[in-house]
């Protein structure tokens, strides 16, 4: 079976119950067969088949077997020519046609099953006596070769949504014939000139330098970098792209170019290969580094960070760069992983001393992705690459085709069709060539058309081999091919057959040795040539792809092969209800390993959907608690929630204690931040310690941590400040940089709250410099943030502001949501201070957009509130209740610290009212709810609050005797302290 982008036409007869009635039954059967002979002969002449006869009707389909650029057109001008048959036979018809995907058999008895089927019967039948009727889909590939009226959307029995409808009216025509073709490059010397003066620039200044290029498919990016990097003399020119699968290799680029700078390919022996990165890196550090990047250390699970691999890449370049200028190319970025282009980024803020171009080509779905690439650099040049104007056109077309070859009408059709897309229009050219068909006017409109019908038109076992390497990806190797095909003969001339008509072009450098690599020549040849395949044929070649990647590879393309066991059981158990058992097994067990892999390089989202398909493939314990841990990683409460009591229920049954505990305070954390319920946490974590083994140094310190977020909802900082001196002697004891760090930052918050800022100051110090010593993201995201609220609690309001943002980048890089909302709540803060109100309500409305999905209650109040404060400030009284409202929903009824707040920001709602009556109690409320607490940060705004509300209403002595009580209860606590 193969599936098909094909037209499908219904032709019936009308009212042949009159011709029936009252006519000798064999000059009916005469009119009949000359009508199915009629029909016949034009379907056929128009390149198309019959499918099959019912009663008085024909189906008939174009694009099967054989695809032509067409179709479409040639179903409409059959069915135009059958109207006109039928009515000199004294006969009337109707007609219906539409395209599609469809799945068709290999043998010449095909039959097509498919949407297109299925709508092109019901526009038949909805058609009147003599009309052709056509669906959206035909109408869009013949749009300007077909006159049509619109009828608008039609009502179709059987189906559940209207179709738009066109009824046909007539056909142009036009010729062409074959020609010679070469591609050169046309119309980009301004580009050409851009990029060497760029180079220039950068050998001149010894500075890194990022030259974007964004274009969309086929309009020549990587043509353009091509041709600039071949011409260079002098330096060092590496090359990568970013896999089209979206998650995965996260630094495939990378190890593409570091592999081929030292020589390494990826059969290399492991010691061989990390022999070689460590005489190429000459420091140790940054080879393993690198190694643990590009795959050559097999199955790290290290806790790595994007930050120490940027790092490491960054020495690698700038001293790749010292020997003489260096130029990495960055192809698909569009495709990256967010730590990729982080890393790109980085490459050319801090190489310096060095002479470095970076140019990174993306169509422009990058912008949608990351709105700021590139921009604010003072090094950044971005350019988009306009399909080619009309004279430019023009020349390309003269190269291409010889002179005569071509009408001056049927250039004119070609340029029309391609609008200036450089690959449209060399396969449009080519096509004609390889065709040899009658009427330029028959190029179809899509580039998958074109590709499909190009396809076609190649020897069986050559368009085999086509479809078998589209399994492999981009890159493909010959006895990859070989081991899908073993029975395909001859395949190196096939493979030479697909060179000559560059379908694929040679691959200089093949990542494994021995190996002959070749390339596609565009990635859409590829994606058609896979789209043509069944899904079985795509599953079976997807496991046979995984065996040969394990047995030539091993370990080091594992990510690689999860994925192609993945796409095989995916596509088994959509045709057959579900893969085979042993298929499954190993697909889960690759995906749970690269989910692994990608916790290593802190790729959470990417790790999360590893676990999650692994589970989903063969559930067991350990990888559906890595599942929802990955969840937790990413702030999903909703998910830890559900999850973790699944695993806390398995981990019991199988008396798993080590899965157990963690389960456990894994859950009391969530109950804390999404349910508010601080008594079923300490319930937990309670069970957690008894659990927990006594030398399990990593579970017992993550479940303190959750008991001091307890302390502090209950406005306990003492209590806080012990268990978090003990956290951090557990984190020492461990090992274990990140966890001393956040130890740090939360006596830090203690102090904070207490308002002693000079005692958090170097807390905060120590918890950044363990931090950037853990390599962790996330650590590193949160220490800044405990920065951020010293300075602004300090008023330093620009550091705050520097601290934070970067806090911000380290977070969402490690997709930890609930920290990164809490974080702009801060910014905000600082925006606010710093009187800039639009910003302040932009940020928290951002950190609102975060944190409600994750379902937090305890961060989320905090920012509604703050929001209702400063529409207050503004005047904008009725929105600054909603969400004093809402935040008074949210708080959690033990949460003693939000609760003051939220009460305090309802009553400031209700004063600006002049709801006095309400507002009073709720200020007192606020107020006399913390007067107690520790929180002095928060004591003293409530303070100012109930203060600021009695002054206004020239109640002085009440408020002076008020501020003079909280001095007092503040000496006493002191005291007892």
């Amino acid at each position: 079976m193969e599936r098909k982008l094909a037209t499908v036409l219904f032709v019936d007869l009308v009212d042949s119950t009159a011709l029936v009635t009252g006519t000798d039954p064999e000059v009916v059967r005469r009119r009949v067969q000359r009508f199915f002979e009629r029909v016949s002969h034009c379907v056929t002449t128009h390149g198309g088949i019959v499918e099959k006869f019912a009663g008085d009707a024909v189906m008939a389909a174009f694009g099967i077997p054989q695809a032509h650029e067409d179709d479409a057109e040639r179903a409409v001008r059959a069915g135009l020519a059958i109207l006109d048959e039928v009515e000199e036979l004294g006969l009337a018809a109707r007609i219906g046609v539409e395209s599609g995907e469809v799945v068709a058999d290999d043998s010449e008895s095909t039959f097509a099953t498919g949407e297109a089927v299925t709508v092109a019967a019901r526009l038949e039948q909805a058609a009147e006596t003599g009309q052709l009727l056509i669906g959206p889909a035909a109408h869009r590939l013949t749009l300007g070769r077909i006159e049509v009226e619109d009828l608008g959307p039609v009502e179709l029995k059987g189906l559940e949504r209207q179709i738009w409808a066109w009824r046909a009216v007539c056909t142009t025509g036009g010729s062409r014939r074959p020609h010679a073709l070469q591609a050169p490059l046309v119309g980009r010397d301004h580009e050409l000139e851009l990029l060497q003066n760029t180079f220039d620039r950068a050998v001149r200044d010894r500075r890194a330098h990022l030259f974007t290029i964004y274009g969309e498919a086929g309009v020549g990016k990587s043509r353009l970098s091509h041709e600039f990097s071949t011409a260079l003399d002098g330096a060092t020119v590496l090359s990568g792209r970013s896999l089209p699968y979206g998650e995965g290799v996260t630094y495939w680029p990378l190890a593409e170019m570091v592999k081929c700078a030292a020589g390494i390919v990826d059969d290399d022996p492991l010691d061989v290969a990390i022999e070689k990165l460590r005489s190429f890196c000459e420091d140790e550090v940054v080879a393993d580094l690198l190694g643990l990047a590009s795959g050559v250390l097999e199955a790290v699970q290290a806790e790595r960070s994007q930050q120490e691999i940027a790092w490491a890449a960054r020495e690698w370049a700038q001293r790749v760069a010292q020997e003489q200028p260096l130029v990495l190319i960055f192809e698909d970025i569009h495709w990256a992983e967010e730590p990729l282009l982080e890393l790109i980024e980085h490459l050319v803020t801090w190489v310096r001393e060095a002479p470095l171009l970076v140019i990174s080509l993306a169509r422009p779905e990058l912008l949608d992705i990351r709105p700021g690439w590139g921009g604010g650099r003072v090094r950044a040049t971005s350019i988009e690459l306009e399909p080619l104007g009309p004279a430019e056109s023009e020349e390309l077309v003269e190269a291409l085709v010889s002179e005569g070859e071509l009408t001056a009408e049927e250039r004119q059709a070609v340029l029309a069709k391609t609008e200036g897309n450089p690959l449209f229009l060399e396969e449009t050219v080519r096509m004609l060539e390889e065709d040899g068909a009658q009427g330029i006017g028959r190029i179809p409109d899509t580039l998958q058309a074109l590709i499909a019908a190009r396809i076609d038109r190649l020897a069986p076992e050559a368009k085999a081999l086509l479809q078998r390497a589209a399994v492999v990806g981009r890159i493909f190797w010959q006895s990859a091919i070989e081991w899908l095909s073993p029975e395909l003969e001859t395949l190196e001339q096939h493979l030479d057959d697909l060179r000559l008509r560059e379908f694929v072009l040679d691959e200089p450098r093949s990542s494994i040795r021995g190996e002959t690599a070749f390339k596609f020549k565009h990635v859409l040849i590829r994606e058609v040539a896979y789209g043509g395949l069944s899904k079985s044929a795509r599953a079976e070649h997807h496991a046979r792809f995984a065996e040969w990647l394990k047995e030539r590879a091993g370990e080091e393309l594992l990510e690689i092969r999860a994925f192609h066991l993945d796409r095989a059981t995916a596509l088994l158990a959509e045709l057959d209800g579900a893969a085979p058992v042993e298929l499954q097994r190993e697909a889960a067990e690759a995906l749970a390993e690269a989910g692994l892999r990608a916790f290593a390089r802190e790729a959470n989202r990417t790790a999360r959907q590893h676990f999650v398909r692994a589970v989903e493939l063969e559930p067991t314990l350990r990888r559906r608690y890595l599942a929802a841990r990955a969840a937790d990683r990413l702030s999903d409460l909703p998910a830890v929630s559900r999850e973790m009591e699944e695993v806390l229920a398995a981990a019991i049954e199988e008396k798993d204690r080590w899965t157990q505990g963690r389960a456990l305070v894994t859950l009391a954390e969530a109950a804390v931040l999404r349910d508010a319920d601080v008594q079923a946490a300490e319930q937990m974590i309670d069970e957690a310690l008894e659990v927990l083994e006594e030398d399990d140094l990593t579970g017992r310190f993550r479940a303190l941590r959750a008991r001091s977020t307890i302390a502090w909802m209950r406005g306990h900082l003492e209590k806080q400040e012990q268990l978090m001196v003990e956290a951090l002697e557990l984190a020492r004891r461990a090992g274990r940089k990140d966890f001393e760090s956040e130890a740090a930052d939360e006596l830090a918050s203690v102090y904070l709250a207490r308002l002693e800022l000079d005692r958090a100051a170097p807390l905060v110090e120590q918890a950044i410099l363990l931090a950037e010593q853990s390599g962790s993201a996330e650590a590193r995201g949160r220490a800044l943030r405990f920065a951020g609220q010293l300075h602004l609690y300090r008023r330093e309001l620009d550091d705050a502001d520097a601290a934070l943002e970067a806090a911000r980048e380290h977070l969402a890089e490690a997709g930890a949501a609930w920290s990164l909302g809490r974080t702009i709540n801060f910014s905000a803060w600082v925006a606010r201070h710093k009187g800039d109100y639009a910003r302040a309500e932009r940020l928290f409305r951002e950190s609102i957009r975060i944190l409600a999905p994750l379902e937090d209650r305890a961060t989320l109040c905090e920012t509604q509130r703050s929001l209702a404060e400063l529409l207050l400030l503004q005047g904008r009284v009725d929105e600054a209740e909603r969400f004093a409202l809402a935040a008074r929903e949210t708080v959690g009824p033990q949460d003693v610290t939000s609760l003051s707040t939220t009460t305090m920001a309802l009553g400031l709602v209700r004063a600006a009212q002049g709801r006095d009556d309400e507002a009073e109690p709720l200020l007192r409320e606020a107020y006399d709810s913390i007067v107690t607490s520790e929180h002095r940060l928060h004591r003293r705004d409530a303070l100012q609050a109930l203060t600021g509300f009695l002054r206004d209403r020239s109640r002085g002595e009440e408020a002076d005797e008020l501020e003079a009580q909280s001095e007092r209860v503040l000496a006493e606590s002191e005291s007892a302290a």
